[in-house]
């Protein structure tokens, strides 16, 4: 009989994580190690966020129980927010506050999922994705598109991974792990065609403060109103506001599949902590000027990544137009020998240049097929550029 349930010894450790572990490690021993593996911002939380946690935990009030779902003033916010950046008019018993968007997208399975019923997850995907529905019973249905699609699947690729068993699908726009962003009618012809089919979104909107060149993430419920009723939106903190140590996260969702989601968290972990609620609020209802900082450091880093990678023969690199993350097609230096081994697979030529060039970044295999990797351009200017200088150096 093993020891470790077989639910539970199937999950896979974050890829991304793992990764980043190795190249903090290898920084311990003295070896200096630019890495572009983890997905959070460079920048400290934004001083009045900060300021209202201190406030927060000198405060009795918040050292005690509260609702499991949220404050309920964070709850507000959040509504407002789902308002203005998603276009879609919600109440605040629509709203769960979780740990992190991590716990939002477990909870939006755990909610929806029955076993055996199929969720189609366009690929790349974040590694989280897959653990989150073999949890909660699904099975995954992979619908990738490469980077001759950037990175977006099209209406015609689900509908021909549909089955009878569909009950769910993923949308990410922005993409982790690849920028893509849909476009306002790619985004309205998968809504319709979720709609038509009776299949829920899970829409992943944790990006999308987060565009560039005038780019707007909309969301399939502002395009498709009539989809809100088979869609779960899980947002967080996190990326916009470089708070991704203070977990808070959310999703809102139909009231029944709400209400549902809520029930799991008074067992699971009941309230977030709440200072990091208030926190938020005060993230949420607070002044923009230093997230759109943090944005234009990120825009400009995007394009001296894209420019710096353009020089590398073996690397094609779509432009990516949301998140900070670029992903590219190195299919090209597969097949070949480097440093006196043949490289076969993105996973050995990451562990290549970890070794050669002490720059870390996460293989293709953690999103999906071979032949990518992925690179978060969410750390300081001078490192990225001396980072992708050593990769050139390294395939000159």
């Amino acid at each position: 009989m093993s020891r470790i349930s077989q639910r539970i010894a199937a999950i896979s450790e974050s890829a991304t994580l793992k990764v980043d572990a190795k190249a903090k490690a290898m920084k311990a021993e003295g070896k200096n190690v630019i890495s572009y593996a983890a997905g959070e911002p460079d920048f400290p939380t934004p001083d009045h966020i900060v300021e209202a946690a201190v406030a927060a935990a000198k405060d009795p009030k918040n050292h005690r129980y509260t609702p499991a779902a949220g404050l309920p003033e964070l709850k507000d916010a959040i509504v407002a927010k789902t308002q203005v950046d998603s276009g879609t008019s919600v109440n605040a018993n629509q709203v769960v506050v979780t740990n992190g968007g991590k716990q939002a997208v477990y909870q939006a399975c755990a909610a929806i999922l029955d076993p055996g019923d199929e969720v189609i997850v366009p690929a790349p995907f974040w590694t989280t994705y897959p653990e989150s529905i073999a949890l909660a019973g699904g099975k995954q249905v992979s619908v990738f598109a490469g980077s001759d699609q950037d990175y977006k699947v099209t209406v015609e690729q689900l509908d021909k991974a549909k089955t009878k068993k569909t009950k769910a699908m993923l949308f990410v726009s922005p993409s982790n792990p690849t920028g893509a962003v849909y476009s306002e009618q790619e985004t309205r012809d998968i809504a319709n065609w979720a709609l038509d089919n009776g299949i829920w979104i899970i829409a992943d909107e944790i990006y999308q403060n987060l565009t560039y060149d005038g780019i707007f993430a909309h969301s399939p419920t502002e395009l498709v109103p009539q989809v809100a009723d088979q869609t779960v939106m899980v947002n967080g903190v996190a990326k916009t506001f470089a708070m991704t140590g203070w977990r808070l996260g959310w999703m809102v969702a139909p009231q029944d599949v709400a209400k549902a989601a809520a029930n799991l968290q008074s067992h699971l972990s009941s309230n977030v902590a709440n200072i990091s609620q208030r926190a938020a609020i005060a993230a949420l209802t607070g002044p923009r000027e230093p997230a759109m900082e943090m944005l234009k450091a990120f825009d400009r880093r995007r394009k001296t990544i894209i420019r710096e990678l353009g020089k590398i023969d073996g690397f094609y690199t779509p432009e990516p137009k949301g998140a900070f993350y670029v992903y590219p097609d190195v299919t090209r230096l597969l097949g070949k020998t480097w440093g006196g081994h043949q490289i076969n697979n993105s996973l050995e030529l990451c562990d290549y240049i970890l070794e050669k060039a002490e720059v870390a970044m996460v293989p293709g295999e953690a999103f999906g097929p071979s032949g990518y990797v992925r690179m978060s351009y969410a750390l300081g200017d001078e490192a990225l550029l001396e980072g992708v200088q050593r990769i050139q150096k390294l395939f000159s």
